[in-house]
């Protein structure tokens, strides 16, 4: 038999990458040592998650200007660029920018001020104005008859406790002498005096500030607001007179670092107020 020269087939191109992709197949399948079923099972399972979603372009504006202004970015009180900056550095339209800012505005994040010299400006975002914003959801809640006063008070009364305790245990030198100017005052005025109910806001709201927790602060804040803003309009010169002794029982605890004594104060000053106060 005549021997014929050795030669190998030649592939086609198309065979040739086939074998590419199975040499290379193969060769990650032996390395990580997982059978190819097994992989894509796992795959499902544990995939690593290096997705996000992907925002529409009023949302992505919103979503900029929110972390700028979370961030410290954008500070307390500054003007935001105008519409048509603001829709040529994001490449949007006016209209979707327009639509992003009232979303921010909803948000209690940023003020629009119509007319010359106005524009969006950045809200104050920090825990006074969080209290403040708690107290807008509260007079909504009481006004729809959703919350009742009473439940209002009661988580005042859960909250005020342990921020005198605390204030007793925490508060400084500059805190003290804030709630002792306060009670001179209280001292000094009568029961229909229209300072009356700013200068009993200012004195829990003192307690709270005292406390260094500044959250419970904002909620202390907005909870008294809401219970007590027009009720010492009624109030009786005994109540009056009584309302002010219970303060300085509580300054007294406070100064001495009595955080027992000032726990108890303000809780029978708190009752106190429910039966004397909020029942008008």
């Amino acid at each position: 038999m005549e021997d014929r020269p050795f030669s190998l087939p030649v592939p086609s191109p198309r065979d040739m990458l086939s074998n590419i992709y199975q040499a290379v197949g193969q060769t990650w399948e032996s390395a990580t040592n997982v059978e190819p079923h097994t992989r894509r099972a796992a795959r499902g399972a544990t995939a690593k998650l290096i997705g996000q979603k992907v925002l529409r372009p009023r949302e992505q504006v919103e979503e900029k200007i929110r972390a700028a202004i979370l961030s410290g970015e954008l500070r307390s009180g500054e003007r935001l660029p105008s519409e048509a900056e603001l829709a040529r550095q994001f490449d949007v339209s006016r209209t979707t920018v327009r639509e992003a800012l009232r979303s921010l505005v909803s948000q209690k994040l940023i003020d629009k001020t119509p007319g010359v010299g106005g524009g969006s400006f950045v809200r104050s975002v920090d825990h006074q104005s969080l209290g403040n914003l708690l107290q807008e959801s509260l007079h909504n809640l009481l006004q729809l008859g959703n919350l009742r006063v009473e439940e209002v008070a009661m988580l005042r009364q859960y909250l005020e406790v342990p921020a005198a305790r605390l204030a007793a245990q925490h508060r400084s030198g500059e805190d003290l002498a804030g709630l002792q100017d306060i009670v001179e005052r209280q001292k000094t005025i009568s029961v229909d005096d229209p300072d009356v109910p700013d200068l009993d806001a200012r004195f829990h709201a003192a307690i709270a500030k005292a406390s260094g927790n500044r959250l419970l602060a904002s909620f202390v804040h907005a909870l008294h607001r809401e219970t007590e803003p027009v009720h010492y309009l009624d109030l009786s010169p005994e109540v009056g007179r009584t309302t002010v002794r219970q303060h300085q029982k509580i300054v007294k605890a406070i100064a001495a670092s009595d955080p027992d004594s000032a726990e108890q104060a303000v809780n029978e000053h708190l009752v106190y107020l429910r039966e004397h106060v909020l029942s008008l």
